[in-house]
């Protein structure tokens, strides 16, 4: 289904009608508490609805409750929406106090423009609505925000009432449990809590990784270096900064330029990257390659710097520095099917290891902006789509979702509360191999263009570290977790048996605490909980002429006495399978 007929379906759709009738009872509210409000645009979005003012002074969370009323008034009463046609002279008439509608109305390319009345609220509008105020959902206002005027930060800022809707109060009800149960798991939280990692102003969009959170991270990319052994990539360190040569070779000065840092150096511009792939074709095309060394794989784990505007960062899920678990394959036309069939059975044991869900699968096609003419892109998107087909795997073709330089296969995975997010992609790139002028010798002798894919399995480490977190609620699989055990002596002379069984569990490669803290024990295995650290070792006197300790769970599970090397046997069984 491409984008249109998605958005007119949606449009056609009772919930979307709902939604945006909603936006226009919200808007009526608005006016009935200040009649001066300038109303800019107020549509439906995913879950729900909201509406932009420019207001005579700032909102507070307890206006919510005043809207709440009187939005209900309305429902109760239970107005008919009435749709007509004005001409753009006859509605800049009426909406003459109101600026906003009169920079819609000159943007409109057509004679006449809908108007949509219900009660004594007339708003500026073309798109359907449910038949009446009373027929719209069970709905709740959430929050107040600022929004600059169609994004633009040079514009006006105005002020943003969220709510959401749905068909049944069940159905709300059970949103906003999920909502909650969200802000619990919210990853910049529990970060801190976890003593993970912080974000601070003097570093917009690039996060300190606190010890706990490195160990974390360092985990993810051993894990990935360990996968790349045995699929047969070879791991390089490329520049951070290059000549924008490189980058106007390579497309990105003409299509990705807004997204990049800049510097002068002395007498030329450089370009900081914003992705690995120019600097690895500058890797292949250092040496002459035989079909016999193809595939070649290079894997990066260079940091990269995007500019994301900053009213998009997010804790750890929009960065603007941030490492990939990158790599780039260049290969025939013919291996691309048996690649991706590697591809997918990588990203297979990496989402096992991790405990996430089998993803869905999307081959996104071609952008209107976009690199390399269209026989190129036809045999692009028909070697991803055959490869997908070979790999026995369901997938949704969108059209328009394509990057610049190629199509993909994106993948996405659902959280434990219902979210879906896009963690694996596999590019299909004709166009870098033709700009590079990259070669291989065929058997016969005469050079041929490779293939280009572009992969990640984790993507982005800091956004899926923040995925991670909340996904699991900060419980890690027991392989992952930054502290797997924590030893608690129950007095002070048992703080040197628990140093000697943290030394022979380190020399096991486990990662172990002791908590010599003068705490009751209770207290100290209750902050190891809160702490989400898989095992807590208690030691006593028993356990000392035992050479054992008593082993509890972060899931309030007694395992009872516990010898130290049936305890690393259990934790060494808990490794994901290599």
């Amino acid at each position: 289904m491409t984008n249109e007929s998605a958005l007119i379906k949606g449009m056609e759709s009772n919930l979307y009608r709902q939604r945006h009738s909603a936006a226009h009872i919200m808007a009526e509210a608005v006016l009935g508490v200040f009649p001066e409000a300038k109303y800019a645009i107020g549509p439906p979005i995913e879950n729900g609805f909201y509406y932009d003012f420019e207001l005579p002074r700032s909102l507070a969370p307890e206006d919510l409750e005043v809207l709440d009323k009187l939005m209900r008034e309305s429902i109760a009463a239970d107005k008919p929406f009435v749709k007509s046609m004005a001409t753009k002279d006859e509605a800049r008439a009426f909406f003459k106090d109101q600026p906003y509608k009169l920079e819609l109305i000159d943007g409109i390319d057509a004679p006449e423009v809908g108007i949509c009345k219900h009660g004594d609220f007339t708003d500026l509008c073309g798109y359907p609505h449910v038949e009446s105020t009373g027929k719209v959902g069970a709905f709740k206002l959430m929050s107040i925000a600022g929004a600059y005027w169609r994004g633009d930060e040079h514009n006006q800022m105005l002020q943003r009432i969220y709510g959401v809707m749905f068909p049944t109060e069940a159905e709300l009800a059970d949103y906003l449990e999920r909502l909650e149960e969200a802000e619990r798991r919210d990853h910049r939280r529990l970060g801190r809590e976890l003593e993970l990692f912080f974000i601070d102003p003097i570093a917009p969009g690039s996060p300190f990784f606190l010890p706990k959170g490195a160990t974390l991270y360092n985990l993810a990319q051993d894990f990935m270096r360990d996968l790349y052994k045995r699929y047969g990539y070879q791991e390089v360190i490329t520049p951070q900064i290059f000549s924008t040569d490189l980058w106007k070779t390579s497309g990105h000065y003409d299509n990705y330029r807004e997204n990049m840092y800049f510097i002068q150096d002395e007498d030329r511009e450089l370009g900081v990257k914003p992705m690995n792939c120019p600097g690895h074709c500058l890797l292949y095309g250092a040496n002459v390659h035989s079909y016999r060394e193809l595939p070649i794989r290079y894997a990066d784990f260079g940091r990269l710097h995007r500019f994301e505007r900053s009213g998009t960062l997010h804790g750890l899920t929009r960065v603007r520095s941030f490492s990939q678990d990158d790599a780039h394959i260049y290969c025939t036309l013919e291996q691309v099917t048996g690649e991706i069939s590697s591809l997918i059975q990588m990203m297979r044991e990496a989402y096992s290891a991790f405990e996430l869900g089998e993803p869905r699968f999307t081959l996104s096609l071609r952008p209107e902006k976009r690199m390399g003419n269209d026989e190129v892109w036809d045999n692009a998107e028909g070697a991803l789509r055959d490869a997908l087909e070979k790999s026995g795997v369901i997938f949704e073709e969108v059209e328009g979702e394509g990057a610049f330089y190629g199509p993909k296969i994106d993948l996405f995975t659902q959280d434990v509360i219902g979210r879906e997010w896009q963690l694996t992609t596999f590019q299909l790139d004709f166009n870098l191999p033709e700009r590079f002028d990259l070669h291989y010798a065929a058997e016969n002798g005469s050079l041929l263009r490779p293939v280009m894919i572009h992969r990640a399995i984790l993507g982005s480490i800091e956004r899926f570290l923040g995925i991670l977190i909340e996904q699991h609620a900060g419980a890690f699989p027991v392989w992952c977790a930054p502290v797997q055990a924590t030893l608690i002596p129950i007095a002070d002379r048992h703080v040197e048996y628990c140093q000697a069984v943290a030394a022979t569990l380190r020399e096991a490669g486990i990662r172990v605490e002791v908590d010599e803290r003068s705490e009751r024990m209770q207290a100290k295995i209750r902050d190891a909980q809160m702490q989400k650290v898989p095992y807590m070792l208690i030691a006593g006197d028993r356990d000392i002429e035992a050479g054992a300790v008593s082993v509890r769970t972060r899931g309030n599970e007694d395992l009872g006495s516990t010898a130290v090397d049936a305890f690393i046997t259990r934790v060494k069984g808990e490794l994901p399978a290599r």
